[in-house]
């Protein structure tokens, strides 16, 4: 009987419950191959709210498939965006996907909107997600005059942050003026608004630089709060204070920490709520001071708090629930309690839910006149409402269909035609968000076609299940039956399992599984089937398992672990400690199937586990040492056993004979076994050879013997701790003489010379003679000519020659052993060749195939077999730069070789030199040597793109001038056509011009550029060209000069990259004077203050740094990897001056390098970093990016960059 599909059937049981996974991503809906005609499918597509960075171009994706392909086209904002009238937008060839070029120029606001894609052809249209497109913003912190806070030891204090606001919104963190960490507890401590909460403030909390930093992750940037000041005083300095300011009555008393029960810095009042999104982290947050520093609890009134999704943050000030659900809606009370009392506040937690797929809509592959739904289920809070789209058009105005019925969140397709092709959006949308589901319609007839690839192999562990896929598409949708075995057996279904993607499931597989199993679709329109074939493997085990062990310190222990496998598996085998991998310690040795451990001390304690893998199964066993003091003295000496005695040789046998012995002390540990050796006086007198070894419990053993052998015996003794020493040899016994027992080994017929037969073989030693006179009997015969055996007996050789044969003809070889007493069994022949010469025929119909200008293949035909003369070694072919088609002067050529093994008959030569010219040959290679060369072939290889120009040096520049020389391309790699130069300036913010293109003939070595700009730096782009293209470019830079004062000698900038940027003024003779003259100033400055101070005078110098200070920044120091690489933007207003390097000092305000080694400076590009009189600065993760030559530079971003801000984490 056939095993046929039944619809819905599933007979999943728990017992294979881990095929779930498998099977779910099996049974998915039906894949339309892409060669059928189908409606278009979005495959991929930018997020809904997509944050850009305005630095960048803006890419916005939208790719589908189709067949046809499909043609796209996008609205913005609700109305049609025409592409093809912007000319920063284009769009990806074959696709939907925008690209926005806002680098060049425009702006990121300019594109803010609302942009939706779809993907159009002959049987439908998709419609993407709406897709928010908005740049990331970075504002600059308000600018505002912070007061210095005084306060009494033991106050509470919160420290506002307050940043800006940005998109997405920033990363707050609290640090001091070197940018070090400020250290948080449960009594300090940051809230999720970014304040800086105090429950109690202590004398060590006085700093001058409580900095507030925002980290704009999106456009890498960070800005400054002002720095805050704050004072703590003790109780006797408060009073000091108010005795200079007001009345004796306002004393405080002597005790400065005054003691108080807590309260909520934050939330407010008893009560609050929180409301957050099902599938987002729930936060909840509650700060409290108090003397002593409150602690803080949380619970969860009428229920518990979820085990594995519960985390507690900030010092458990923060209680957050991962992947929330409307279940976790409730009250939760946070507790703050000290020595004093307890408080509590409630949180009422809502939990919403933006819509979220129950069933989502499927495509659907329907033949005419079949039925069918679509259904579209969704759930949220509140519930979403469910509309239909057709083709990206209201359903309620799209053409009216008449196999169509809505039915809420269902569409009935009725005997549907194949106009009834289209493709329906779902839409699940409440307040929260929304969903959009696109899913087809197509009306097809189609005979069926499997997918899964025809004889696919399938391999199963015995007694474990096996699943056999078998893929299928057709319309209608076709019926699957199984058949196993060429002749079609019965499938019975108390045993096998179909699913409804034609999956069929063996659930126990079992050796009688193995075979051939049939795969048959079948629908009205036709049939296919497919074969897979079933391999079901032995499982592996582990039949020798480690034993748990009990050792002292400092001795040896070891587990074993045999494992058996199928023979057709390799296994591997390793060995954990405790779950992880094995110390990286020399004491710990693993061979084949066991694990040694020396030396063992008490960390070697543990789980030791055998894990035995292949590539099917895996197998393991675990076994515990316990590691033991050793015995306290007095202890008894453990020792290796003392040496066997009084050893006796009975029933002396031809082949056997009777050892017994008496076993020496054991030294306190058992005998494991004996090890027996022999000693032949005869052959190898003074060798001991190993015999055989017996249990530890036994004191005799037979032993088998080998004929015409004088042995001696001697008997060893082990324990846990060693092997003893040897016992005294015994009497001697000299078996009697036999015929050999076995042949020679390792026979072989090689010929040294075209006409002769080397026969070699491996021979017997003096043990495996078994006799006296041992020889060799050789015979031989040609394998494919008489039948007549050719024989001589030789001495105790290894080597006999066979003069005479013909050239490389196959011989059977046999070599037989023989001794006084006969000889040994009949050998079995082996075959061999006389002697190779070299071939007679070369490689015919050589041609070569030119790939490219450095690249060509070859291909011959083979010669003739009997003309080799040898064992075929392959093909070689030698091939020569005859010469080059520019230069036809060399005097030396350089033959190449390149051999192919075997009996290949084409081949490629690679590394070859454009634009030359080449000869060939190919010989055919045997084992003697190489045949005779094929007749020359040339070839010739094409043009190729030259190298870089050799040098390019600029010189004599003058003020509108600039001359560059230059030398040819090494390897011109065909005719040079032409030069061509571009260039462009760069101004003093290292922005880059217009770009100039210059053409140049090819026959020049120098060029004048005039009418450039005086006092101006240029960067050059030079590369030469042939007719295959443009070669690698070599880049230069020069300035032209100043004036006359500034006229740079000639050879300055000449062949190399200038390192300044800028002309060097401190050189120039007004700038030196300038320089004095200001020093002059400030020195009579000095000089008039120090007069009017001794004559007593006040000079508000105080007053005026009070009035104007600007906030100083020391450098960031790398501490706790918070943050990448980051460089400062300067600002080009007044009120953001850039300040001097160095850190806030009372007097001088400078730092010297030992005292601050982690300056920004030192992380930037050797510029002192700049920041705002606000205290703001803007951090890039990464250096300057220098962009392609292009025009103009425009930031989107309010001040403009500063030199490069260091690296900080």
């Amino acid at each position: 009987m056939q095993l046929k599909i039944m619809p819905k059937k599933k007979r999943l049981s728990a017992g294979r419950a881990p095929l779930m996974l498998f099977l779910c991503q099996m049974i998915s809906a039906l894949e339309v191959p892409l060669d059928l005609v189908q409606p278009p499918t979005i495959t991929q597509q930018s997020p809904k709210d997509y944050i850009i960075d305005p630095r960048e171009n803006i890419v916005i994706q939208c790719e589908a498939k189709g067949k046809p392909s499909p043609s796209f086209s996008w609205t913005r904002n609700g109305t049609h965006f025409d592409i093809d009238k912007d000319p920063l937008v284009t769009m990806k060839p074959g696709s939907g996907t925008l690209t926005i070029n806002i680098m060049s120029e425009g702006k990121a606001e300019t594109y803010e909107g609302v942009y939706q894609c779809t993907a159009r052809n002959e049987r439908g249209a998709a419609i993407s997600n709406n897709i928010v497109i908005r740049p990331s913003r970075s504002p600059l912190w308000t600018k505002e005059k912070l007061e210095p806070i005084i306060l009494r030891n033991g106050q509470s204090l919160v420290l506002p942050c307050r940043p800006p606001i940005g998109l997405p919104p920033p990363i707050i963190f609290w640090m001091d003026n070197s940018f070090q960490r400020l250290p948080q507890s449960e009594r300090v401590s940051q809230g999720l608004n970014g304040d800086l909460y105090f429950s109690n403030v202590l004398p060590e909390d006085t700093r001058e630089d409580y900095i507030c930093y925002a980290r704009f992750n999106h456009t890498q940037t960070i800005q400054q709060k002002q720095p805050i000041s704050v004072k703590v005083i003790s109780v006797d300095e408060l009073n000091d204070t108010i005795a200079a300011n007001l009345s004796d009555t306002e004393f405080y008393g002597a005790k400065s920490h005054r003691q108080r029960p807590p309260t909520f810095l934050t939330p407010d009042g008893n009560t609050s709520r929180k409301e957050e999104l099902r599938g987002n982290v729930l936060s909840l947050e509650c700060i409290a001071e108090g003397l002593p520093t409150p602690i803080i609890y949380w619970i969860k009134e009428d229920g518990t708090l979820p085990i594995n999704r519960t985390f507690y943050r900030n010092f458990k000030k923060t209680l957050q629930i991962v992947q929330v659900t409307e279940a976790d809606s409730g009250n939760y009370q946070c507790i703050a309690k000290n020595a004093l009392g307890a408080i509590h506040h409630t949180i009422s937690v809502t939990v919403k839910a933006a819509p979220y797929w129950i069933i989502a809509p499927q495509n659907l592959v329907l033949s005419p006149e079949e039925d069918g739904t679509l259904i579209c289920r969704a759930n949220g809070n509140p519930k979403p409402r469910i509309s239909w789209l057709s083709n990206g058009v209201p359903i309620e105005i799209a053409p009216d269909d008449p196999s169509r019925k809505i039915d809420g969140d269902t569409i009935i397709f009725s005997k549907v035609q194949e106009r009834s092709s289209a493709v329906y959006q779902c839409n699940a949308s409440n307040e929260y968000g929304y969903l959009l589901a696109n899913a087809f319609v197509n009306v097809l007839a189609e005979p069926p076609r499997i997918l899964t690839s025809a004889n696919t192999l399938y391999q199963v562990i015995a007694n474990r299940p096996a699943l056999l896929d078998c893929a299928f598409f057709g319309s209608p949708l076709p019926t699957i039956e199984w058949f196993k075995g060429a002749k079609g057996s019965a499938l019975r279904e108390d045993i096998y399992v179909l699913h409804e993607n034609g999956t069929l499931e063996i659930p126990v597989a079992q050796k009688d599984s193995t075979g051939t199993y049939t795969c048959v679709a079948r629908n009205k329109l036709g049939m296919a089937n497919n074969d897979v074939h079933l391999e079901i493997k032995d499982p592996t085990r582990i039949i020798k398992q480690p034993e748990y062990a009990v050792v002292q310190r400092g001795s040896t222990v070891s587990f074993e672990c045999k494992v058996k496998h199928d023979h057709t598996l390799i296994p591997t085998v390793m060995w954990l400690k405790d779950h992880g991998e094995l110390p990286n310690d020399g004491r710990f040795t693993v061979d084949k199937d066991r694990l040694v451990v020396a030396d063992v001390n008490d960390d070697d304690g543990g789980t030791y586990t055998c894990v035995a893998n292949t590539t099917l199964d895996n197998v393991s066993a675990s076994a515990v040492l316990s590691v033991v003091a050793p015995t306290p003295t007095p202890a008894p000496i453990y020792d290796v056993p003392n040496p066997p005695f009084d050893l006796e040789l009975t029933d002396q046998l031809d082949r056997s004979v009777q050892l017994s012995w008496t076993p020496g002390d054991d030294n306190n540990s058992p005998i494991t076994k004996f090890i027996i050796e022999y000693e032949d006086a005869m052959h190898e007198p003074g060798l001991w050879h190993h015999q055989t070894e017996v249990p530890g419990t036994q004191t005799t053993a037979q032993l088998k013997l080998s004929p015409y052998v004088n042995y001696s015996f001697r008997v060893m003794a082990e324990n846990n701790l060693g092997r003893s020493l040897p016992s005294e040899a015994s009497e001697q016994y000299l078996t009697k003489a036999a015929e050999p027992d076995k042949n020679p080994t390792a026979v072989e017929g090689l010929g040294s010379e075209p006409d002769n037969l080397v026969i070699t073989w491996k021979p017997l030693n003096g043990f495996e003679s078994n006799g006296p006179g041992l020889q060799y009997k050789v015979s031989w015969r040609q394998k494919d000519g008489d039948d007549e055996w050719t024989s001589v007996v030789v001495a105790n050789v290894s080597k006999y020659i066979v003069s005479g044969t013909p050239t490389f003809v196959p011989y059977l070889i046999k070599v037989q052993a023989l001794n006084d007493a006969g000889f040994a069994p009949e050998p079995a022949a082996v075959m061999g060749h006389s002697g190779e010469d070299l071939p007679m025929v070369a490689p015919g119909n050589v041609r070569v195939n030119v790939v490219n200008s450095t690249l060509a293949e070859v291909h011959w035909d083979p010669v003739p077999l009997k003309s080799i003369r040898g064992h075929l070694q392959g093909y070689r072919i030698y091939y020569w730069k005859a010469q080059s088609s520019l230069t036809r002067n060399r005097r030396h050529i350089e033959k190449k070789i390149l051999t192919f093994q075997g009996s290949k008959t084409h081949g490629m030569l690679p590394g070859l030199e454009p634009f030359s010219h080449y000869t060939l040959n190919v010989r055919v290679v045997n084992g003697k040597g190489e045949g005779p060369a094929s007749p020359d072939k040339v070839f010739n290889t094409p043009e190729g793109v030259p190298s870089a120009p050799s040098s390019l040096k600029i010189v004599n520049p003058t003020l509108d001038s600039l001359t560059l020389e230059w030398e040819p391309p090494s390897h011109p790699n065909g005719i040079l056509t032409e030069y061509t130069l571009k260039y462009q300036p760069i101004n003093s913010t290292h922005e880059l011009g217009p770009l100039v293109d210059l053409k140049i003939p090819a026959n020049k070595t120098r060029w004048i550029l005039k009418n450039l700009n005086f006092s101006t730096r240029y960067k050059f782009y030079f590369y030469a060209q042939t007719a295959a293209g443009s070669g690698i470019q070599i880049t230069e830079e020069a300035i032209t000069t100043v004036d006359e004062a500034g006229i740079l000698p000639p050879d300055v900038g000449a062949g190399k990259a200038m390192a300044s940027r800028q002309v060097d003024i401190a050189t120039q003779g007004w700038f030196i004077g300038l320089m004095c003259a200001v020093a002059l100033l400030i020195l009579i400055l000095l000089i008039v203050c120090f007069i009017r101070r001794n004559k007593g005078g006040k000079y508000p110098v105080k007053e005026k740094e009070d009035a104007h200070a600007d906030p100083e920044i020391q450098p960031m120091k790398e501490d706790d990897g918070t943050f990448g690489e980051y460089r400062s933007l300067e600002s080009d207003a007044e009120d953001h001056k850039p300040l001097k390097k160095g850190s806030r000092t009372p007097s001088d305000r400078t730092v010297k390098k030992e005292d601050s080694d982690d300056s920004l400076v030192d992380y930037g590009e050797g510029v002192n970093g700049q920041f705002n009189e606000d205290g703001s600065f803007i951090g890039q993760y990464s250096g300057k990016k220098e962009k392609e030559p292009a025009e103009g530079n425009e930031s989107s971003e309010a001040p403009s960059p500063v030199n490069a801000m260091n690296s900080f984490v």
